[in-house]
């Protein structure tokens, strides 16, 4: 009965510990997934608002034009409405009008404003002598546009009119609609005036957890919950939305709208689930073997207690002994054989978890060149347009470089990732090392670590017998291990340094040296699970350098490590 209480408490405290742990995995994941979302609704919130501004300085420019100075005839008012006809055909607007201090149309480039403007919000801040802004849905054709109205002045005469330009928030989504998550914005009314999303335009949301679509009438059911200070949708209205979304907002007062954004939270459900899980199978593991062994000591004293008692007992009791010594031996040798696919397997996931570490810097490098390209081929364009062909040369040229530059860093990380099982080989120890620095470099970056890192004058190779895949983890896990040592100080600096001496007999050696606070305990440093980090913590769990060292040793390789006299310095020797 003992024996079942304390299996009954073990397995309560696994439940414990795995909920716990998923709870925090899933707070963590949405804090990242928080700062992606707010970048995201800040990229489409910035690209609205350049969008629109166009509209805007045309209104400004278009407001004060002469042939808007006098249309008392026929004859002005159609010169006027050609002028105006040809800017909304230049501009792609919907309607350019001007209306007088009364708030009548008196001209108009496509005949779709209404008569009079007088009562509407942007006309009326235009006659203040500022520039007006509104939304709304065209009476004619019920197309949703964006107005733009500025006041028109005359010397010595003072406000005249105003010119109002209108948008076509359709031309606005065309160049963004399912580039990114869910995206909205809306109104002064809290309705959805602009989307990437189709069915959510003209939705609102309602009190008691619904929310009110015009388009067909229906109420929809929207349950809002906040975890980890983070707003939760719970949506069931298309199957182009997700389920159970992270929701942000922020108000952009330039347009009079507010920009929310809906992110997928399944990932980040499943990172938290994965970690719980995975803690929850070891300590179950250690539980099992645990019980096994006190299960075994148990056992091993009532034979004892037969054996003393009869001798026909004690040889049967040897012979089951013996009969389960045979057994223990086959499951030895199973467990020998699963440990070897275990510790293959152990290398990928080390790698795969320093490309984790990394994801954030490798989105980061990654988004730069592609905005960089994004902002070259626009400026393009203009040149074109302007017939300007050396510069858009130049601009082209510059998208080639930035190109280039993201496939260098994609070829890196596929062969980083993938598993070599190829023998070993003649390997450019140089190329290794850089490729181990190029992959690290955001991290390091973000972590303002400085790395000097200096490849043998002459630019020749410097060869070695090893696997390149292999070699490369090695180094990464190095240089993440000593930027992780010194992340507590404000200095932070790595030096990498190759030995090419060629005394004979001599192995090239390869040191990577920190000024952290050095190795506490030398002896344990290469043992798996060993870490001086937070136990769970998300650095690790202590299996690096034990990885490194076996990478090392399965083609003939040493690594040494100890403390200098400030820091640590680890040396990797291999064979010519």
């Amino acid at each position: 009965m003992h024996r079942w209480t304390l299996l009954l408490g073990f397995a309560l405290a696994i439940v414990g510990i795995a909920g716990a742990t998923w709870s925090y995995g899933y707070r963590q994941a949405l804090d990242s997934l928080a700062e992606r979302s707010a970048a995201d609704l800040a990229l489409a919130s910035d690209r609205v608002s350049t969008q629109l501004q166009i509209y805007q300085e045309l209104a400004v420019l278009m407001a004060d034009h002469p042939a808007l100075a006098t249309l008392q005839t026929a004859a002005d008012r159609k010169a006027a409405q050609a002028l105006l006809r040809s800017v909304a055909d230049k501009t792609a607007a919907l309607d350019v009008f001007y209306a007088d201090r009364s708030g009548k149309v008196l001209v108009s480039a496509a005949g779709i404003a209404p008569a009079n403007v007088a009562s509407e919000g942007y006309f009326h801040r235009a006659m203040q002598g500022a520039l007006g802004t509104g939304s709304g849905v065209l009476s004619t054709g019920g197309r949703r546009a964006y107005f733009y109205a500025a006041p028109s002045f005359k010397a010595e005469q003072g406000l005249q009119g105003a010119l109002i330009v209108v948008a076509d928030v359709e031309d606005v989504e065309q160049t963004w609609r399912g580039s990114l998550p869910a995206v909205f914005f809306t109104n002064d009314d809290g309705e959805v005036f602009i989307s990437n999303r189709p069915e959510l335009l003209f939705w609102r949301r309602a009190e008691a957890g619904l929310g009110i679509s015009p388009q067909n009438g229906v109420d929809v059911a929207l349950e809002v919950s906040s975890y980890g200070g983070h707003d939760i949708w719970e949506l069931s209205w298309s199957p182009y939305l997700p389920q159970r979304a992270l929701h942000l907002a922020v108000d952009l007062p330039v347009i009079g709208l507010q920009g929310q954004i809906l992110v997928d939270v399944a990932p980040a459900r499943r990172i938290a689930v994965l970690q719980s899980a995975a803690l929850a199978a070891l300590c179950l593991a250690f539980g099992t073997f645990l019980f096994l062994t006190m299960e075994r000591r148990r056992t091993l004293a009532e034979a004892n207690a037969v054996l003393e008692s009869r001798v026909e007992a004690r040889t049967r009791a040897l012979q089951s002994t013996n009969s389960q010594l045979r057994r223990e031996v086959s499951e030895r040798e199973e467990a020998e054989a699963a440990l070897k696919k275990a510790q293959e397997e152990l290398v990928q996931a080390g790698k795969l978890s320093a490309l984790g570490q990394m994801s954030a810097g490798i989105s980061h490098e990654l988004n730069q060149p592609l905005m960089a390209i994004q902002q070259y081929a626009e400026n393009a364009e203009a040149f074109l347009q302007r017939e300007q062909t050396e510069r858009v040369g130049e601009n082209l040229t510059r998208i080639a470089g930035m190109s280039a530059r993201m496939a260098r860093i994609i070829k890196n990380l596929r062969s980083f990732s993938r598993n070599e099982n190829e023998p070993m080989a003649r390997v450019d120890l140089v190329q290794v090392i850089n490729t181990a620095v190029e992959l690290t470099a955001s991290r390091l970056e973000t972590d303002r670590v400085s790395l000097d890192w200096k490849p043998p004058q002459g630019g020749d190779p410097v060869y070695a017998w090893g696997g390149e895949v292999r070699l490369t983890q090695v180094f990464v896990n190095l240089i993440n291990n000593a930027a992780d040592a010194m992340l507590g100080q404000a200095d932070r600096a790595i030096t990498v340094a190759l030995d090419v001496t060629q005394d004979a007999g001599r192995r090239l050696s390869v040191s990577v040296k920190d000024i952290g606070p050095g190795i506490r305990e030398p002896e344990k440093m290469f043992d798996p699970f060993y870490s001086t980090k937070v136990v769970s913590s998300s650095e690790g769990m202590g299996l690096g350098l034990s990885i490194s060292y076996g990478l090392l040793q399965s083609f003939g390789g040493n690594i040494r490590g100890a403390n200098a006299a400030q820091g640590a310095v680890f040396t990797v020797e291999l064979d010519r």
